[in-house]
């Protein structure tokens, strides 16, 4: 019950954040209504819709850190065809409707139920030290959590027993505020059954075609690297022993550097066979674990790099996700060495709920884009065969920013 309780208050404090978030752009609304009877408002109101949504999506995103994911329901961004375009597509829009439904009850029930959480709390501490203090306070301030007059000693010892009342109220009542005041984001941020998800679905079918190319080009990159590589390295191999087993009928002394010869192409024939191996998965990734394996990337880099993991160890990370993330690094690091012309490079690795983020930013010449051969659309096809997301910034001279965002839910 206590961990409830210590869980609802930071429940209450997040919904306090998002709620003051949504006075601000109520009052935003009010000052852009005021400035619509004037009709100098009416080119405003798109930028309204979209800081609308930002709030909405704010609350969204606490709302699935503490129980079902709220799936947003906007499939992009909105239509930047001119305003009225804007506006005549956010009127036949049910979503904005109900975010802005949202906004507006979310602002006195998410502030007084937030402000209440997080005075429950800090009314129990402040009786229960009470004693210590009380002599220092006013006459006027000499009272208890509930305004009653304390005037002794044993008056102050019984106030710091208030605090037992205070504590008892934040456990029995601080998870039932939390559902309370999360009550109209899951009843209004959710996607309305009217809404057309054609385009989610076009979306995800989208991303499963591209995983089943990543998945393609993988396989006919490891049969072209058995072919042209340990194959070849094994009929080496078979010509050479041949020709020692000949060589041994004829003149036994020639026999020696052919064999020296077939151990050789045996042995570059293993090595290759390991970097396909490694290629598939990486062994370190077993032995080590992904931060063990992010460490050795870090290590082995030509650039200077700071690798910052955050706690992995809660999280339980599937193998496949594990593995995108090593070769996203892998790749960033390499077209650093190769391309950037960077002094230093930064690879921050973290998880934000049941999102592994990743960040490699270095301070090269930037100017990098996909299509330059890099292997970032490589990276990208592995990123979104999990319903990730990658963001390239590279302006011209630097920095550039890579930022990968890699779902963990299975």
């Amino acid at each position: 019950m206590i961990r409830d309780a210590f869980e609802a208050l930071d429940r209450l404090v997040g919904g306090l954040g998002t709620a003051v978030l949504a006075l601000f752009a109520a009052l935003c609304w009010g000052l852009v209504g005021a400035a619509c009877l004037i009709g100098i408002g009416l080119p405003l109101l798109p930028s309204m819709l979209t800081l609308t949504r930002l709030v909405a999506d704010k609350e969204r995103a606490r709302l699935s850190r503490w129980g079902e994911p709220v799936v947003s329901p906007y499939p992009a961004a909105l239509p930047d065809a001119g305003w009225r375009t804007t506006l005549r597509a956010a009127r036949r829009d049910p979503a904005t409707r109900r975010d802005l439904l949202w906004l507006f009850i979310h602002v006195p029930s998410g502030l007084v139920l937030g402000v209440l959480g997080l005075s429950l709390p800090i009314m129990a501490v402040r009786d229960a030290t009470f004693p210590l203090y009380w002599k220092l306070l006013p006459t006027n301030d000499m009272t208890t959590g509930f305004g009653i007059p304390v005037s002794t000693w044993s008056g102050a010892i019984a106030t710091s027993l208030v605090s037992l009342v205070w504590l008892a109220i934040v456990i029995l009542l601080g998870p039932r505020m939390a559902r309370l005041q999360a009550l109209p984001g899951r009843r209004l941020l959710t996607p309305h059954p009217s809404v057309d998800l054609s385009e989610r679905l076009a979306r995800i079918t989208a991303t499963r075609a591209g995983a089943l190319r990543a998945h393609a080009a993988e396989l006919r990159r490891i049969e072209r690297s058995l072919h042209d590589g340990a194959q070849n390295r094994l009929v080496a191999v078979v010509v050479l022993v041949a020709a020692a087993r000949r060589a041994l009928a004829r003149d036994p002394a020639q026999a020696g550097p052919a064999l020296e010869r077939a151990q050789s192409a045996a042995e570059q024939g293993l090595q290759e066979l390991r970097g396909v191996v490694r290629g598939i998965l990486p062994p370190i990734l077993e032995d080590r674990g992904l931060s063990g394996a992010l460490s050795a990337l870090a290590s082995g880099c030509a650039v200077p790099c700071a690798l910052t993991v955050g706690e992995l160890g809660a999280a339980t990370l599937p193998l496949s996700v594990e593995a995108t993330a090593y070769f996203t690094v892998a790749e960033a690091l390499t077209n650093v060495s190769k391309h950037s012309g960077a002094q230093h490079v930064r690879v921050k690795v973290a998880m934000y709920g049941d999102t592994l983020r990743i960040a490699v930013e270095d301070d090269g010449r930037g100017g990098a884009h996909e299509g330059d051969g890099s292997g970032l659309a490589g990276i990208r096809r592995r990123v979104e065969a999990h319903d990730g997301s990658l963001k390239l910034t590279s302006p011209p001279n630097g920095p550039t920013m890579i930022e990968v965002e890699l779902p963990c839910v299975s």
